[in-house]
């Protein structure tokens, strides 16, 4: 059988991102079920994992990835990184046309590479295989509890990015205190979501309906996780039918104010909106009366777009900033007319050695198996924008006046 040289490259984006898409240990799972593969890993100083870690496990470091078939990262690689005539891994951003990374798929086509994006790999069902959605569900939640300590002034929380690992991460969350009024409303079903309620899960709160939520009154801190339904509703009155409003989300309209009017005190959204989709919510509900909203923790960060406060991203070491729902402003966060909003935008990187840990489990069960054995679904096929030839493959032919925009400057 023919060996595979498997390059794993070290992440050169600015602000540096710590995150690996295997451990050291994942390194050995991965050489003993596979014979064939051989890792290798460029040298990094950035790396949650020291580069000692791996080569104390037999992993072989080396600067020069050239010898490799396959080269895969976490984020995007650098253009003057990218090496011709080579199959590579990574979270390119470019399906979406952003403009910040055209000229990084024209590189990628110049030099005939094959890119395998992991946002585009899914199963024969169309489902994602791959992502960090579920750590940023994880540390998101997290960082709404701390935002809401340091709110209300009852508790205070470590920063996620100072502990060591999840583990200590989760120990802080004894601290939490919540008065016996608190009403919590989580959106997003997907990983994140469900990443969110691990969080959830650890905390002293009662889960209810979201009808409990609206109509039965409370002694005790609870909280609802909605679905699309319970804050969409079609316009005419009709039934509500998911696959027509994911078909044509503007005959729809959101009824969360039903939620913002009802005592709602914090808001987790970890949902996928469409920018076809009407907002959630908006500045209108929360200049409401009976607010008595504190904290939007916006795992899903979507700015300028279905929750209003969320006007910017935030940085991971400075997490919390304030919308005034009055001047529509950013003001401190501690004003009384604000909302304290958590939007950081990279959260998966604060627990960088369990969410590579996490990503790297999925490698081995959902992508290393099409990846170097057989491909019935053509998972690697449908999820590589671009062939070795220096064409973009027949999914992504939508991508073509993207990256032509750069020969027209």
């Amino acid at each position: 059988m023919k060996q595979v040289r498997l390059g794993i490259i070290k992440e050169g984006k600015v602000p540096h991102d710590r995150r690996v898409p295997l451990t050291p240990r994942q390194c050995v799972t991965v050489q003993a079920q596979y014979p064939e593969v051989k890792i290798i890993v460029q040298p990094s100083e950035i790396r949650c994992f020291k580069d000692s870690e791996y080569s104390d496990l037999g992993i072989e470091l080396q600067e020069d990835l050239s010898d490799c078939d396959i080269i895969m990262g976490v984020k995007e690689v650098n253009v003057e990184d990218l090496i011709p005539a080579k199959k590579f891994m990574f979270f390119s951003h470019t399906i979406k046309k952003q403009p910040y990374n055209r000229k990084l798929l024209k590189s990628i086509l110049d030099k005939k590479i094959q890119l395998i994006d992991y946002e585009v790999l899914k199963d024969k069902f169309n489902k994602r295989i791959i992502g960090f959605g579920r750590y940023a569900g994880i540390v998101g939640c997290y960082n709404g509890f701390l935002a809401l300590g340091l709110k209300t002034g009852l508790y205070q929380l470590k920063p996620a990015h100072l502990c060591e690992n999840r583990k200590e991460m989760e120990g802080e969350l004894s601290k939490v205190v919540l008065p016996s009024d608190s009403k919590i409303v989580l959106t997003g079903w997907g990983r994140v979501g469900n990443g969110a309620r691990e969080v959830l899960d650890l905390i002293a709160i009662k889960e209810v309906s979201p009808t409990e939520f609206l109509e039965t009154n409370f002694s005790e801190p609870i909280f609802t996780h909605l679905d699309t339904e319970d804050y969409y509703k079609p316009k005419d009155g009709s039934e509500f039918v998911k696959a027509d409003f994911y078909s044509n989300p503007e005959n729809y309209k959101s009824v969360f104010d039903t939620y913002v009017s009802n005592g709602m005190t914090m808001y987790i959204p970890c949902h996928y909106w469409s920018n076809k989709s009407p907002f959630i919510l908006t500045k209108e509900q929360l200049k409401s009366p009976k607010l008595k909203l504190q904290v939007v923790a916006d795992v899903s960060c979507d700015i300028d777009g279905p929750i209003a406060c969320t006007i910017r991203p935030s940085k991971i070491n400075d997490p919390i900033y304030g919308y005034h729902v009055d001047n529509e402003t950013e003001v401190d966060f501690m004003d009384e007319k604000a909302i304290a909003v958590m939007a950081v935008d990279n959260l998966p990187c604060e627990l960088p050695k369990d969410a590579s840990e996490d990503f790297g489990n999925e490698l081995i069960k959902n992508v290393f198996p099409p990846l170097f054995r057989e491909d019935p679904d053509k998972i690697i096929e449908r999820g590589s924008e671009t062939d070795l030839n220096g064409l973009l493959m027949p999914n992504y032919q939508y991508l073509s006046d993207y990256v032509n925009e750069l020969n027209e400057v």
